[in-house]
C-alpha cells in the first residue's frame, strides 16, 4: 500500500468516478490509475469499487470505509509535511487562504500587510470563489484557510470561528434626493428605489432580503453582481442605489458614490475564518488567525 494508492483512490471519489477527470489531476494516465486502484484492491482482499464493465458506478461498503480511512491517513501526512516545512524554513513558509472578492479586495490587504511585517519572508497564495468553492478549497486542501460570511458553517469537516463583524451600507450617486434629506432612508424609501445588490449566494444578501420582508415590501433589484467594485460603478452611473458591505466603500476613491447607513431592520453580520477539522495550525497560522480576528473594518472604526 502506498500514497499514490490512496491519493487515487481519493481523486477518482472527488472527480465523480471520472477516471479521466482523476487520472488528469494525479498527472497520469487512465490506465496507471486503474492499475494503482486494483491494485489496492488486491492487496486489502476486497472490491472498492461497483463495476459496470470498465466503468466504477459506486463504492462499495467496504470501499467506502477504506475511502474514509484514506482520507485520515493522506491527512496526517499532509500535516506532517507542514511540520516538516516550517522547520526547514525557520519563519518561511506559505500562507494560502481562499476568500470571497470582498474578503480579499477589502479586508485581507490590511491583515496581510501587518501580517508580512511580522513575517518579512513568507509567500502567499490566495484563491478568490463564492463561499461554497471557498468552503470546497479548504476542505479538498487547496487552502489552509477560507474567509467568508456564507456556506463555511455548512461543513462538518470544517472547523469555523468568527473573525470580525461588519454591517451593510446604501450607496448613491452624488446629488441623489436620498443623500439630502435630513435623515437616513427608511426600509420604505429603499424599496421604492431601483436596487443593486449582491446576488443571493454572496456577503449576506439573505439578511438583506429579510429585512424588506420583515415589512412585507419586496425590493425592486434591478442588477445583481457578485463584486462591490462592479455594483459602486452601476450605482455612479445611475443604474440605482446600492447596498453593499459597509467595508467596501472608500470615501477617498470612491468620489462618485455617497455611503448612507441602513436603517436598524438591517442585521450585523460575521465574516468567519475556517480551516479543517484535525490539521495541526503551524505558529505562523495561528498567529494570522489571531490578527483575523483583531481586524476592525476602516468604515467601522
Amino acid at each position: 500500500m502506498n500514497f499514490q494508492q490512496l491519493r487515487s483512490l481519493r481523486e477518482t471519489v472527488r472527480r465523480g468516478l471520472n477516471l479521466t477527470a482523476a487520472a488528469e489531476v494525479l498527472h497520469t494516465s487512465q490506465p496507471a490509475l486503474s492499475k494503482q486502484i486494483r491494485e489496492l484492491e488486491d492487496e486489502l482482499g476486497v472490491q472498492i469499487f461497483v463495476r459496470h464493465g470498465k466503468r466504477y458506478t459506486a463504492l462499495t461498503e467496504a470501499g467506502q470505509k477504506i475511502l474514509e480511512a484514506a482520507e485520515r491517513v493522506l491527512e496526517e501526512a499532509a500535516a506532517l509535511r507542514k511540520v516538516g516545512e516550517q522547520y526547514a524554513a525557520g519563519h518561511g513558509g506559505t500562507l494560502s487562504i481562499a476568500a470571497t472578492h470582498t474578503q480579499a479586495r477589502y479586508a485581507l490587504p490590511t491583515v496581510l500587510a501587518r501580517f508580512r511585517a511580522e513575517f518579512p519572508t513568507m509567500q502567499f497564495k490566495l484563491l478568490q470563489g463564492n463561499p461554497a468553492q471557498v468552503a470546497e478549497y479548504v476542505v479538498h486542501g487547496d487552502a489552509t484557510f477560507g474567509l467568508a460570511t456564507e456556506t463555511l458553517d455548512d461543513h462538518p469537516s470544517l472547523d469555523t470561528r468568527p473573525a470580525y463583524s461588519w454591517r451593510h451600507c446604501v450607496i448613491v450617486p452624488v446629488g441623489h434626493p436620498l443623500a439630502l434629506a435630513a435623515t437616513a432612508p427608511t426600509v420604505e424609501q429603499l424599496a421604492a428605489e431601483p436596487l443593486i445588490t449582491y446576488t443571493p449566494q454572496f456577503t449576506g444578501r439573505r439578511g438583506i432580503d429579510a429585512a424588506f420582508a420583515r415589512h412585507a415590501l419586496v425590493p425592486n433589484v434591478v442588477l445583481e453582481a457578485i463584486d462591490s467594485d462592479v455594483i459602486k460603478a452601476y450605482v455612479e452611473l445611475g443604474f440605482g442605489i446600492g447596498v453593499i458591505a459597509e467595508i467596501a466603500v472608500d470615501p477617498e476613491r470612491d468620489r462618485g458614490i455617497l455611503r448612507l447607513a441602513l436603517p436598524e431592520d438591517f442585521p450585523v453580520h460575521t465574516t468567519r475564518i475556517a480551516s479543517r477539522i484535525g490539521m495541526p495550525l503551524l505558529p505562523f497560522e495561528r498567529r494570522f488567525v489571531q490578527m483575523m480576528r483583531e481586524f476592525t473594518p476602516p468604515s467601522a472604526a
